[in-house]
């Protein structure tokens, strides 16, 4: 992110205190921001998005142990307003295609795995699921994030795990069996 001086040789106060918060907290931010849109040039923009929304709201923002959560918020809201938006363009299968027999999936094939499963999650599980499991958060650290109860949260990861579980079945290799010599 590019962050303009203001006029003059210096920043003020503001603009500093922001660009150091930009560059420790950025990595961590892009990498949720991936993990809800997918897309490298997508999560740029959200996050960018998300990055413009907390600076004009700085100096709102009495707590700066809250920021992260400012942005992540943010961020979520960002992403389901476009999710909205948008025109659906890619239909998704209810049938994983067959994985080629033999040893399993590398390590690599897992990961990527993982990541097309959680893509196709609704907006709001894998919202769920990016700030219980990627971002650490306890339930109702996500329900204020999300703006919903507990119990949705709850209901919400539970589903987004339950369809995880399924998009993620690895068939197991098939064995020939020996058969005893008479």
């Amino acid at each position: 992110m590019v962050l303009r001086q203001g006029t003059g040789d210096r920043m003020s106060g503001k603009d500093e205190e922001f660009r150091e918060y930009v560059v420790a907290r950025g990595p961590a931010l892009l990498r949720m921001a991936y993990q809800l849109t997918g897309q490298p040039a997508d999560a740029e923009d959200l996050l960018q998005a998300a990055l413009a929304k907390t600076y004009l709201a700085w100096e709102r923002i009495n707590d700066r142990a809250a920021l992260d959560g400012y942005v992540r918020r943010a961020m979520v809201n960002i992403n389901i307003s476009w999710w909205r938006r948008r025109k659906l363009e890619e239909y998704p299968s209810e049938e994983l295609p067959e994985t080629p027999v033999g040893d399993g999936p590398t390590p690599g094939q897992v990961h990527e795995l993982l990541e097309d499963a959680i893509n196709r999650l609704p907006a709001r599980q894998r919202a769920a699921i990016m700030l219980r499991y990627y971002e650490d958060m306890t339930e109702p650290e996500i329900a204020q994030a999300l703006g919903v109860s507990i119990g949705t949260v709850k209901s919400t990861v539970s589903r987004a795990m339950a369809k995880l579980r399924g998009d993620l079945v690895i068939a197991e290799p098939v064995r020939a069996e020996v058969q005893p010599q008479v």
